[in-house]
């Protein structure tokens, strides 16, 4: 049994271990814009950057607006430097031959497949076409699995994400066409998740949230947050359910409705970015 669930692609996170020059590489390699960027003084009850308690930061970039854009978000913990990177995390596939002339220009390291790398270590596969301007340029986030049959089934039969295409070593799911999706690589080796482990987010309507939590309890998956509503000061409180699949990777659902508001766009955040960035006192990338 699956739900039809009213989905939504919203964002994947990464842990960056040097903010600088991450941001440099989101913004002027890749052409992303901050969208907005928030300062935490302990640890997110939902684990957003992963099993810290201490002050953090969180920024999102992408092409545009998170209402109809996939976006990362990017989670600093002050003081960790690098994060043991396991082989849970594969790619994000990404439209835009700018993408691939901007890193000719700043001598940015091209690997074979033009593929670029985040500080970090996370690998962007770049199609070398016209970026779009009238969809969003991202087009997949690739996650490898031990046993694609037992991810399909969870992503495609407990989760009820659509396969869009199918391999013998690959599956292309999400909720809709024309947005991000999720791909699944079978490497047939167990999935090591390491400390630089991130988290695909998707969001549903508040309605659907209660149905989710009941299946995933009927079928006795992995909750990693029960349904629980986090807090934000000054903007919408969300609620969020997070799971974590067969592998380990972690998925968050969080409602619709409420997400649509905490996420709108606040440019004005990146002066409150760049003032913290100029206290950063490292000067190397991991």
């Amino acid at each position: 049994m699956s739900l039809t669930l009213a989905g939504r692609a919203l964002h994947f996170v990464f842990k960056i271990p040097n903010r600088k020059e991450s941001m440099r590489f989101y913004r002027e390699i890749l052409g992303m814009k901050m969208l907005r960027h928030e300062e935490f003084a302990e640890g997110c009850e939902a684990t957003c950057n992963g099993p810290y308690d201490g002050r953090w930061s969180k920024t999102m970039v992408g092409y545009g607006p998170e209402d109809n854009h996939f976006a990362i978000e990017l989670t600093y913990n002050y003081g960790i430097t690098s994060y043991e990177r396991g082989n849970d995390f594969e790619k994000i596939t990404i439209k835009s031959k700018e993408a691939l002339e901007r890193a000719k220009k700043q001598n940015w390291p091209i690997e074979s497949g033009n593929t670029l790398v985040a500080p970090g270590g996370y690998k962007f596969e770049i199609i070398s076409e016209s970026q779009p301007t009238d969809k969003d340029p991202v087009q997949s986030v690739t996650l490898n699995s031990s046993n694609l049959k037992k991810s399909i089934d969870y992503w495609n039969g407990i989760l009820g994400l659509k396969i869009f295409k199918q391999t013998d070593k690959t599956a292309l799911l999400g909720f809709k066409e024309d947005e991000a999706k999720l791909e699944l690589n079978d490497t047939g080796k167990p999935v090591n998740r390491g400390q630089a482990y991130g988290r695909i987010a998707f969001s549903i309507p508040h309605s659907e949230q209660e149905p989710l939590a009941k299946l995933v309890d009927e079928k006795k998956v992995k909750v990693l947050t029960p349904l629980t509503v986090l807090p934000t000061p000054g903007k919408a409180d969300v609620r969020v359910i997070i799971l974590a699949d067969p592998d380990g990777h972690e998925i968050c659902f969080v409602d619709d409705e409420a997400y649509r508001q905490l996420s709108q766009p606040d440019y004005s955040s990146e002066k409150v970015l760049e003032t913290q960035m100029k206290k950063d006192t490292y000067d190397k990338s991991s």
